[in-house]
Formats: C-alpha cells, sequence, structure tokens
C-alpha cells in the first residue's frame, strides 16, 4: 500500500520507494520535516561559537543510502513534474546545479512524507 503511494510522486520508483520504506521503518519517528530531512542527511553542516554561526554544504552524516536515493529521485523528478522543474530553474539561476538539485530534494522529501503521514496519494500539478 505504502509503496504504491511513494510511486505516485514523480521521480520515485519500486526500489526507491522500498528503500525508503525499509530505511525509516514509520514516518512517524519524525515530527517534523526538518527531523526528517536531518536523518536523511539533507542538512547543512554549521559551526557557530559566540556570536559567529557558519553554514555550510550538507551534512556528511545522516543515511547515505536515502540520501543517494532521494537525490538521484529529485534529478528523475524535475523531468515529470512542472513545479519542481521550475523550482529547480529559479535555483539555477542563482546557484550552482548541484546545490539546487539538493533544495529540490529537500522538496521531494517534504511530498514522501506528506504522501507517508496522510495516506494519499501524490497529485501532480500543472501549469495552466
Amino acid at each position: 500500500m505504502f509503496v504504491d503511494l511513494l510511486r505516485t510522486i514523480p521521480g520515485i520508483g519500486l526500489v526507491t520507494a522500498m528503500k525508503i520504506l525499509t530505511e525509516i521503518e514509520s514516518i512517524k519517528r519524525f515530527s517534523t520535516l526538518d527531523k526528517f530531512c536531518g536523518y536523511i542527511g539533507l542538512i547543512p553542516t554549521s559551526n557557530s561559537s559566540g556570536e559567529k554561526e557558519r553554514v555550510g554544504n550538507i551534512t556528511t552524516r545522516g543515511n547515505k543510502f536515502l540520501k543517494g536515493a532521494i537525490v538521484e529521485s529529485a534529478w528523475m523528478a524535475i523531468r515529470h513534474d512542472p513545479p519542481l522543474l521550475h523550482d529547480y530553474l529559479q535555483l539555477k539561476k542563482r546557484m550552482d546545479e548541484n546545490k539546487a538539485i539538493i533544495r529540490i530534494a529537500r522538496k521531494l522529501v517534504a511530498r514522501i512524507m506528506y504522501v507517508l503521514i496522510n495516506e494519499k496519494p501524490y497529485q501532480v500539478r500543472q501549469y495552466a
């Protein structure tokens, strides 16, 4: 059932859906999207001391199996989901394409979390 729901999200295939479900066990473990992204490893590194705070690239921590699968799915998703493609093209204007795809991967994770929590299939919005 959950595999079929995840496969309604553009970019998520059978293998990726199975990988997501086996690695996370239950979406109810994560109270927020940030905690879910942290588990996957799609959060930036940060160093802070006193008044200084530095934010860097994505962390090397997290579930390496899920992180790779989600990023690869994000590349596929921008081909089949017009809103994600639009967001990707806007992000690519101001940053490197690899950094832009990480932002798209976070949006994909939000869609995954929504589908699993609400147990409803994802509906792709089409631009008029």
